[in-house]
């Protein structure tokens, strides 16, 4: 079966990297065996009910000006099903369970914070979605993006983006992590095109390998003001790089206050 989906939490995965038998491989071409959730609870810093903004409560302002919003602001300027044709969101189950994947080298650790579902600098505020393609529904290869809105205290966004085109440049060979479920290795990393939406947009591939085989996970970070947000997606048939839809970024992005 053909899988498109983000993967951030470990405990997410029913059908994803980092989730039981999906990791990428120790480099002797078996994956570790990584723990399910099989009752997944929504994390604290992740909001799993109706979008509701939090107007009473004070919003603090970066240096450019852009607000540091509360998690029920992030839930209010979410994607919600209709706003992008065809696509259907709804909260992502098992985001409770975070990847504990550490890099071995310290060049490549914004890069696994991400895989991870922890982006870093540690956010003010984090709501997680699915996205899903409902014109493919039923097919092998239905589009499902996953979608990680945070919220950071001043320059956090900007920081954010930064250390991750950083770590792109510095990892294009690959690198290899350690976790509670034991070593994996990542052979490639190169930045990619993104779609132009917000005041900061950046795309880039990391390739895995599941049971010897490639497995391509594909970012796309957005920044406007002191709101990041991470789509990402993953493909456990073949070597193709799946896509972000564009029209998912640039709606979302235009949301963003």
């Amino acid at each position: 079966m053909k899988v498109r989906i983000t993967v951030v939490a470990a405990g997410a995965l029913a059908l994803c990297l980092a989730a039981a038998g999906c990791g990428p491989d120790d480099g002797e071409g078996k994956a570790p065996v990584k723990k399910a959730t099989a009752s997944p609870t929504p994390a604290a810093g992740s909001t799993d009910g109706p979008p509701a903004v939090d107007a009473g409560t004070p919003v603090p302002t970066t240096a450019g000006g852009g607000r540091t919003l509360t998690e029920a602001q992030l839930a209010g300027v979410v994607l919600r099903t209709g706003e992008v044709k065809g696509y259907e969101i709804a909260p992502l189950e098992g985001a409770d369970e975070r990847g504990t994947e550490e890099s071995e080298d310290e060049a490549c650790r914004p890069i696994t914070a991400i895989v991870n579902g922890s982006p870093e600098p540690a956010p003010a505020a984090t709501v997680f979605r699915t996205a899903m393609d409902t014109t493919e529904e039923g097919q092998d290869d239905q589009t499902v993006v996953t979608e990680i809105l945070t919220s950071h205290p001043k320059g956090g966004a900007e920081e954010l983006l930064r250390s991750v085109r950083d770590a792109v440049r510095a990892c294009a060979g690959g690198f290899r992590t350690t976790s509670d479920d034991g070593p994996s290795t990542y052979t490639e990393v190169k930045a990619l095109p993104a779609a132009k939406a917000g005041q900061e947009s950046f795309a880039y591939q990391v390739t895995g390998s599941l049971e010897g085989t490639e497995v391509p996970l594909v970012f796309h970070l957005v920044r406007k003001g002191s709101t990041v947000v991470t789509f990402y997606a993953a493909n456990f048939l073949t070597a193709k790089a799946p896509e972000v839809p564009a029209a998912l970024v640039t709606a979302q992005a235009a949301k963003l206050p």
